[in-house]
């Protein structure tokens, strides 16, 4: 029998009817990923499976080093063969790290391949397999994304991004996936590194075309890039931080801060944290101002291995989950915003599975009636978006909140193979609540919970987020597209 089947992960007859009559054909709406607007727009051929599959996946990456594999074999000068062939050598070695599952329904879709286990022995048989798709039309950036079924995507870009790549795929009529970027300003934060700031700074200037002489000029210039961003689609921000920024400030105290960044003075960690409470804030109003969707993920502590920063970089595979203060500063953030009539559609995301409840029960606080499920715990992200870690963040959410207004899954990838997340996570929880209906937790009604199972998959994220040009790919026939066209 096949390791990944039709009925993978779905362990009882409810599972299975939930899943393939509701869940699975189901468009995707991955509303946050960091794939390259520039591969879609030029429509990437990718050489190889190496190509597609192991270039910047730091996910692999680590479970590579972890089983003694030098780096040139890793993100060094090892041939595209080697470094794959030692990929497949270590897949059987990761049983029970999401990295087995995944790797192997990211060989069925899109590949086709289901009928071998990747390792040493089928390394070669896999490689020519998947090569030989990866030349036809289908298997493009855009081939790929038209074959998972995907409806939209949004991108992470930087304030000073130009956005040409986003212009020239809202331009173009015959792709039907439509493409936004979201605004993600966290180097117009990064106070803690004077230098890094103050290098950033020239790019911010000539992007919005104003020169920052003061504090008020800084946040000229940042509003400027966010109207630009929606005037070419966005809709939402993001922003990766350790925790929320929250200190108490006086506009006097900050632009004296400023200054001092400006000089090139470093600033002690009490003055970063109120510089970036300042800015977070005005970026939040913004968001509001436009009715967009904030985005915070938070918890990550990045580039612990210094070494290895300075040799390859960030984001490649030496970050961690964090310890970080979370309920106060989030709930004065929030709570500032609220109190002002100023709050905008919120997710919060979480690193560390300690604060799920937390974060479960602080959304509660600032729910307004305005909008349904207006403040989201967001899915499981990076290190928790696991079995164990996207089933404990659904029962937060379950047993603190309402699950029914869940927003869903995300990728939060960088690889256009990661669309089968959405696949893990829709079987996941069509297996839980089919597993709750056969026990008798839930009506054995299937079409209610059906529909709960298609709002949380997709339905939900389409009327929570405020896409324009927003079309849907199966028209408006159904109730339910109905009820969506006029909300």
């Amino acid at each position: 029998m096949e390791f990944i089947h039709d009925n993978f992960l779905l362990e009882t007859e409810q599972a299975v009817k939930l899943y393939h009559d509701y869940a699975a054909s189901l468009p995707i709406i991955d509303y946050h990923c960091h794939l390259s607007p520039r591969d879609i727009a030029e429509n990437k051929r990718f050489e190889n499976l190496t190509q597609i599959w192991l270039y910047g996946d730091h996910y692999k990456w680590r479970a590579m080093r972890t089983c003694g594999v030098d780096e040139r074999f890793i993100t060094g000068n090892a041939s595209d063969w080697e470094k794959f062939e030692k990929w497949a050598a270590i897949v059987p070695k990761t049983l029970r790290n999401p990295l087995y599952h995944w790797t192997h329904l990211e060989l069925k879709r899109p590949f086709g391949i289901a009928d071998r286990l990747l390792n040493s022995t089928t390394a070669k048989s896999i490689w020519d397999e998947c090569n030989a798709k990866l030349a036809l039309p289908g298997f493009t950036t855009r081939g790929i994304q038209q074959r998972m079924n995907v409806e939209i995507v949004c991108t992470t870009d930087d304030p000073v991004d130009s956005l040409d790549y986003h212009k020239i795929l809202a331009a173009d009529a015959e792709f039907p996936v439509k493409v936004y970027p979201a605004f993600r300003p966290d180097r117009a934060m990064a106070f803690e590194n004077v230098p890094a700031f103050l290098a950033y700074l020239p790019q911010l200037e000539e992007a919005a075309d104003l020169e920052v002489i003061t504090f008020k000029d800084f946040l000229a210039a940042l509003r400027k890039r966010h109207d630009y961003f929606h005037a070419n689609g966005a809709r939402l921000s993001d922003h990766g931080l350790e925790t929320i920024y929250a200190e108490d400030y006086s506009e006097t105290e900050i632009q004296v801060l400023f200054a001092k960044v400006l000089e090139d003075k470093p600033l002690p960690p009490s003055e970063v944290v109120k510089l970036k409470s300042a800015v977070l804030y005005e970026c939040a109003i913004m968001d509001w101002e436009k009715g967009w969707v904030q985005q915070f993920h938070l918890g990550a502590l990045r580039n612990t291995n210094s070494r290895m920063a300075r040799t390859l970089g960030p984001d490649t595979g030496f970050d961690s989950i964090g310890d970080f203060a979370m309920a106060q500063p989030i709930a004065r953030f929030l709570n500032r915003l609220d109190d002002g009539n100023k709050l905008a559609k919120t997710i919060l995301y979480n690193l560390n599975p300690r604060d799920n409840e937390l974060f479960a029960t602080m959304i509660g606080n600032f729910q307004d009636g305005s909008v349904a499920g207006k403040m989201q715990f967001g899915s499981a992200w990076w290190f928790l978006d696991q079995m164990d870690g996207m089933t404990k963040q659904i029962e937060a959410l379950s047993n603190m909140g309402l699950l029914s207004q869940f927003v869903g899954m995300l990728t939060d990838s960088r690889s256009f193979l990661s669309y089968p997340r959405h696949e893990y996570f829709r079987r996941l929880l069509c297996n839980i609540l089919g597993s709750e209906m056969k026990r008798g937790l839930l009506p054995n009604d299937i079409e209610l919970i059906g529909g709960m199972v298609q709002d949380i998959c997709y339905y939900n994220a389409k009327r929570y987020f405020p896409f324009t040009q927003y079309e849907a790919r199966n028209g408006s026939d159904t109730e339910r597209n109905k009820e969506i066209a006029t909300t």
